[in-house]
């Protein structure tokens, strides 16, 4: 059986109250809301790490290698107790949409040009970014399970991948990692997959935990969005699915005023209360916004107020798709 949550950290000597029980997902350093600054990321890293976050979420998908470079500068001299979580699978299209390449000879060329970028012999982490249609699971994990056996890889995941892939690659080298948006507003598919994960002993990584901002009570100007910001072609941010969602968020608001909290700190409480096989790892680019994030580990909730919480934004209520349609094509396969 593989690791939950807590037993991975135990085992890479991390335990006690210092730690976080919230990791970083690095995409947001690296352009995708907007201009990134490689000086005010490798900041809000040392700054994480202060605070006791261990956890830090790349891909080499993110700013087509930028991002593990930026990881591995900042994790220079810093390196004990830290967990490194990266992914391979995205090719670059340039004019088009990302590629797929879950092909053996792929992932090893990827995980050198990984580990060269991160500057470490051994990725803690190592996911399948988006499932290979054309290829079958069993060969795409076996490939990854023998960088476990020659040391550059010491756990495997999987992202956005449906229960019977899970089932079948978890056969083949039991998986320490699931990765898959997670959210108040969207929980269908997650909801779904931790049925098998929890009962194979399988961590659950929450990504976009806050909808991309929503959950946090933000409001961007979609109308003036820095140069690079994704979120404007989001189907959730356009139009009446933008109104709908502000009207969900706006019941969270309100528990949290009650709570004295931020919406964004309820929104992870929840996330956090859902099991301890659930770790959130939201982005940001603010040194402020991380610590507010981190302030949900000191937020409590009653059953009640979990039950209250679910209501105020129910399962399947978000409006619009996670992601573009030509992007949805690519998810939970």
């Amino acid at each position: 059986m593989s690791d939950t949550v807590v037993t991975q950290r135990r085992r890479l000597g991390k335990t006690g109250p210092e730690v976080s029980a919230i990791g970083l997902g690095c995409m947001s350093l690296s352009g995708v809301y907007g201009t990134s600054d490689d000086a005010a990321g490798i900041a809000l890293i040392h700054r994480a790490i202060e605070l006791g976050v261990d956890h830090f979420d790349s891909s080499d998908m993110y700013g087509w290698g930028q991002n593990e470079e930026l990881l591995g500068r900042a994790l220079k001299d810093r390196r004990d107790g830290i967990v490194i979580a990266s992914k391979f699978g995205q090719t670059r299209r340039p004019g088009g949409a990302n590629g797929v390449d879950g092909s053996p000879a792929y992932i090893a060329q990827a995980c050198e040009t990984s580990l060269k970028r991160l500057g470490v012999d051994t990725i803690d982490l190592y996911y399948q970014h988006r499932v290979d249609p054309a290829v079958p699971v069993e060969d795409t994990v076996g490939a990854m399970a023998r960088l476990v056996e020659q040391g550059k890889v010491r756990f495997l995941g999987l992202c956005e991948a449906r229960p019977d892939r899970i089932r079948r690659a978890h056969a083949v080298h039991p998986l320490a990692a699931v990765q898959m948006e997670f959210s108040l507003l969207y929980r269908e598919e997650a909801t779904e997959t931790r049925e098998l994960t929890r009962d194979l002993g399988i961590s659950f990584f929450a990504y976009a935990p806050l909808g991309r901002s929503l959950l946090a009570g933000v409001v961007p100007d979609l109308d003036n969005l820095d140069v690079g910001d994704t979120r404007g072609r989001h189907p959730r941010f356009m139009g009446d699915n933008f109104a709908r969602n502000r009207r969900l968020v706006e019941h969270l608001e309100v528990i949290a005023a009650e709570k004295g909290c931020t919406p964004a700190q309820l929104a992870l409480a929840w996330l956090l209360a859902q099991g301890t096989d659930v770790m959130p790892i939201p982005g940001t680019k603010r040194i402020a916004r991380l610590e507010e994030n981190l302030g949900a580990m000191n937020v409590r909730l009653s059953p009640a107020d979990l039950d209250r919480i679910s209501a105020a934004i129910p399962i399947g209520a978000a409006a619009g798709t996670r992601y573009p349609e030509g992007n949805m094509r690519g998810v939970y396969i």
